[in-house]
């Protein structure tokens, strides 16, 4: 009599085996997708970065290229740690002046923009620009409802171009040639007149897609326009 061939299965070290190997696939497999993951957040994240300084330098040039001149009245004003500017509103014709700061409320902190409400009387006009030097020292509720976040900085200094040179706007000790010319010095009582140009140096901290010391110019448009 024949004896019919016994079926054979997997012994339990070969399922160890088997189930082992299936178990480092799928951990590798894991880690790979987290990977790409981790690499699409970062990549996003650079991205938005880049896009939200594109956007903050966009509006710093804007706010300068609207900047106005109003007898009496400054229209910049930098005091080492909010600079003010007196410009024209954005939204119709009609809609009067605004007054705008920018400052980094503290180190390593965010730069913050304010912009007043429109400004139609020139005791509006000269109430909002103390308001804007207290909101950059004590901000009330009010005011940080005011004010926008933009982004993250180690520090920032302005510089003024004045008689073809670039000076500190608080420096006491400009050279000569830094001086604004005799014809453009201004009255007993008057405000100075403004720069014809500005030198923004911000340092961006590390860990973002743009880092280090970055410098923007902006210069008068009679004189040659933004850049």
């Amino acid at each position: 009599m024949q004896r019919k061939p016994c079926c054979r299965g997997f012994t339990l070290i070969e399922l160890l085996v088997a189930i082992t190997l299936m178990a480092l696939m799928t951990v590798l497999s894991w880690r790979g997708l987290d990977g790409i993951s981790r690499s699409q957040v970062r990549l996003q994240q650079q991205s938005d970065d880049v896009l939200a300084l594109q956007a903050t330098l966009a509006q710093w040039g804007a706010d300068l290229d609207a900047m106005v001149e109003q007898p009496g009245t400054p229209s910049l004003d930098w005091d080492g740690r909010a600079l003010r500017i007196l410009r024209r509103g954005s939204a119709e014709p009609g809609e009067g002046l605004r007054v705008v700061a920018w400052t980094q409320r503290s180190a390593a902190g965010q730069w913050l923009r304010w912009q007043s409400p429109p400004l139609l009387t020139r005791g509006a006009l000269e109430l909002a620009w103390q308001k804007a030097q207290v909101w950059a020292q004590t901000p009330g509720d009010d005011d940080r409802a005011r004010e926008v976040r933009t982004v993250a900085l180690e520090q920032w200094q302005i510089f003024y171009y004045r008689g073809n040179a670039w000076s500190n706007p608080l420096s006491s000790a400009d050279g000569p040639a830094a001086a604004p010319p005799a014809a453009s010095a201004p009255g007993p009582g008057e405000p100075a007149a403004a720069p014809d140009g500005v030198r923004l140096v911000l340092t961006l901290p590390p860990g973002q897609a743009i880092n280090g010391t970055l410098t923007r110019d902006w210069v008068r448009g009679s004189i040659g326009g933004g850049k």
